[in-house]
């Protein structure tokens, strides 16, 4: 990682997503985990305060060794057992059907290659379990979208490599998971940067119907 992605954009995602509106969506992501939960792009653990008591583990995976300090106070003041479980979401080390869930927010857009993120979470996933997101990536509207375009070179080298473009519901769809609800809307701010896609998705279970 670059100094600005490393020590810069940790900081910076801290203080933009801590905000009450986005902690509303945090605690819908989070309402419905239980069991063991894998999630995904950690950062400074602003999802802490929103597990449920259902939750009985966090594997949290997590590249930045700031972002993971920041989150120390946080880690240390929930009841959820969390470790730091791996540093890429394209690669787990961790066992197939072996996690009850799966939560990401604000992460789907800046994995390098995030259908291979998916196929990993589609494979440590039991089936059944859900996948639970809150997103933002491309508007629906052709307008909105052609402005993200002419915007996204200039994001992803001050966001560290976030894309706002990136249409995280087709992702979903073609991942073998089951989306179950999905949301799209715009949050405050300029619509190139708020487009969000909130909702969750399922491992299906093999043989169901």
């Amino acid at each position: 990682m670059g100094w600005w992605r490393e020590h810069v954009v940790p900081r910076m995602a801290d203080r933009l997503l801590d905000s009450e509106d986005v902690h509303r969506l945090r605690a819908r992501a989070c309402e419905h985990l239980r069991g063991d939960v894998l999630e995904l792009g950690f950062g400074s653990g602003l999802n802490t305060g929103h597990y449920p008591p259902s939750v009985r583990s966090v594997a949290a995976i997590e590249p930045s060794d700031v972002a993971w300090r920041m989150a120390g106070q946080r880690v240390a003041a929930t009841s959820v057992p969390v470790t730091r479980a791996g540093l890429d979401g394209q690669h787990l080390q961790i066992t197939d059907d072996s996690m009850d869930g799966v939560l990401s927010t604000f992460t789907m857009c800046t994995i390098p290659d995030l259908d291979a993120a998916l196929s990993e979470l589609v494979r440590v996933l039991r089936p059944g379990g859900s996948v639970h997101f809150v997103e933002h990536g491309r508007s629906d509207d052709a307008r909105v979208a052609r402005w993200q375009d002419r915007l996204q070179p200039v994001n992803a080298r001050i966001a560290g490599g976030c894309h706002i473009d990136r249409p995280i519901a087709d992702h979903l769809r073609r991942s073998g998971l089951q989306v179950e609800r999905l949301e799209s809307r715009y949050d405050k701010g300029p619509k190139p940067f708020g487009f969000l896609y909130v909702g969750w998705a399922t491992k299906p279970v093999p043989g169901a119907r």
